[in-house]
């Protein structure tokens, strides 16, 4: 088993004892939750009698239902309305701090973590939702969790888990033009496949990680689940603290943030950590990646041939000529000059500022053609104003994108941001499972934001290198 590594040390920092089934019993530095995963929890809370054990350390939003176009209240969903005046009847019995849209902070939960400054790296952090890996950018250890896990933090503020096997990659190298960080986690998990992960949390390292700023990091990290990993996370460095000195919390606290930078310094892996596996990636090599099935791992290189069935190993053949037949692609073509419908810049992975100023850079001067609906959603109502504020809403609207408010949108389509009958997307998202945007015929084409602005100004897959404005990261 690893040794010496960021995991191995934040896991035996917050370890209470070992559970009679061999778990260990961990305590939460922070609980996340929002209005979906969360009525459950309390309602089990409820029934047993039982309070929140620390307000304090727990988190509140709204970002799944919420809608992105028409804020005001009642919701138009019923479902939707009923989830959100749960939560805010939960939150308030229990004096939890709530960031609804009233005020000014709300976003998509694995945004504004960071933002707020509250994601800090030697946390260990839970949500209920899968993406929460996202804040292992910041040398975290943060799992997703499930509903009966929830109710379990939140009245005793401690979870039960499995330790796991500790996986680094090491992406040395620099990116080229249009190559993103979305371009390399698409790249390991085509590699590595969707339970290549199982078992292991991954640690992210090398020259390319290094280089990168902490949203790339969060696109990184919060893909690990899609590669079958239980988290990820990047060793915190001058990057790291460069970003949580500017954050409110620490800049109220100024004092707390040289408190606990020696801590910070403490957990990174040693020089000579012990680790289960490595694998090697060279950033030298990659291009933009897109997927071509509805798989997160059936991805290819945008000018790279779509596999034929009978290359990819046995097991995986069935589902690849099934995602071949839902996608309406061949093998042996690219996916490159691929028609598209709908275009979506958003999610937890790519819905951050400088998300959306290289794709504004790409849309600038250009026009969205009629026959295509394209949207941005801002990760956050801070993203939101900002952005606003340099003049990147009036870009995108210039261009004839529909300018959102902060949610999770077309991510999974769980308002009225949804895919209409087999409507192909060009998506800055982490998922393209069939149904996942709202139709069970919909096609999902996942990619990095600048592709994504490029396929909405084209109308198809297009390889961003070719535009001018094309922006290194």
């Amino acid at each position: 088993m690893s040794e010496a590594t960021l995991y191995d040390k934040v896991w035996d920092r917050h370890k209470v004892t070992t559970l009679p089934n061999g778990q260990d019993q961990l305590f939460v530095g922070l609980h996340l939750i929002h209005e979906v995963t969360s009525p459950q929890a309390f309602g089990m809370l409820q029934e047993r009698d039982l309070d929140v054990a620390r307000p304090d350390l727990t988190l509140a939003t709204v970002d799944h239902i919420v809608p992105t176009a028409d804020q005001s209240r009642p919701y138009n969903d019923d479902a939707a309305e009923e989830m959100m005046s749960e939560l805010e009847e939960n939150v308030r019995d229990a004096g939890i701090e709530f960031l609804s849209p009233e005020t000014g902070e709300q976003g998509i939960v694995h945004v504004i973590g960071p933002e707020q400054g509250l994601t800090q790296p030697g946390k260990t952090i839970v949500c209920g939702d899968s993406h929460t890996s996202t804040h292992g950018a910041f040398g975290a250890l943060a799992f997703g969790i499930g509903t009966s896990q929830i109710r379990d933090v939140l009245a005793t503020q401690t979870i039960a888990m499995e330790k796991q096997k500790v996986r680094k990659i090491q992406v040395d190298g620099q990116l080229g033009e249009g190559v993103e960080a979305k371009d390399i986690i698409l790249e390991i998990i085509r590699r590595l496949g969707t339970e290549g992960g199982v078992g292991y949390v991954y640690e992210y390292a090398g020259e390319a990680i290094e280089d990168l700023g902490m949203e790339g990091r969060m696109s990184i990290c919060n893909m690990s689940i899609e590669g079958g990993a239980r988290a990820g996370y990047v060793n915190p460095d001058a990057t790291t603290y460069e970003w949580l000195e500017q954050t409110d919390y620490f800049q109220d606290q100024s004092e707390t943030f040289g408190e606990l930078k020696p801590y910070w310094d403490s957990i990174r892996s040693d020089e000579d950590a012990e680790y289960d596996d490595v694998v090697h990636i060279d950033a030298d090599e990659l291009e933009p990646v897109v997927t071509w099935g509805t798989t997160p791992g059936q991805g290819v290189g945008i000018t790279d041939p779509i596999p034929a069935p009978e290359e990819l190993s046995p097991e995986k053949q069935d589902t690849a000529r099934r995602a071949q037949e839902h996608m309406r692609v061949e093998p042996g073509d690219t996916m490159e000059g691929y028609d598209i419908d709908v275009a979506f810049l958003g999610s937890c992975t790519n819905a951050r500022l400088p998300d959306l100023r290289r794709a504004a850079k790409i849309v600038e001067g250009r026009q969205v053609p009629d026959d295509v609906r394209a949207f941005v959603v801002p990760g956050s109502q801070r993203v939101q104003k900002t952005a606003e504020a340099a003049g990147l809403r009036d870009i995108f609207e210039d261009a004839g994108f529909d300018w959102r408010n902060a949610g999770c949108s077309m991510c999974l389509g769980m308002n009225e941001d949804q895919l209409e009958g087999d409507e192909a997307c060009a998506s800055s998202s982490n998922r393209n499972f069939i149904g996942r945007q709202g139709s069970k015929d919909g096609r999902t084409v996942l990619m990095n934001p600048q592709m994504v602005a490029a396929a909405a100004v084209n109308g198809e897959v297009t390889d961003v290198r070719k535009l001018e404005e094309v922006v290194s990261v």
